[in-house]
């Protein structure tokens, strides 16, 4: 039996997953899936356990630091024509 959790994503920190995704070859649950790995292997640390936290109290505050900002301009879109 397999259960469900949905995560709903803003464009914003969704763009970055896809990137990495595309990166590596995989697909964006396994970039979701492999966070959510490496944070519940350290989930007696105290200091995981603060990040999960921060995180939780920092979506209701904006964006994570990893997310993309809307108001930036990315590289490949500050190139010049060649």
């Amino acid at each position: 039996m397999h259960s469900t959790i949905k995560l709903r994503l803003d464009p914003e920190e969704f763009a970055p997953i896809v990137r990495l995704a595309k990166e590596l070859h995989v697909t964006p649950e396994a970039v979701v899936y492999a966070g959510l790995h490496g944070i519940m292997r350290r989930a007696k640390e105290a200091e995981a356990r603060k990040e999960i936290i921060a995180a939780h109290t920092g979506r209701h505050e904006g964006l994570p630091k990893w997310a993309d900002d809307a108001r930036s301009v990315h590289i490949y879109e500050s190139k010049q024509d060649e």
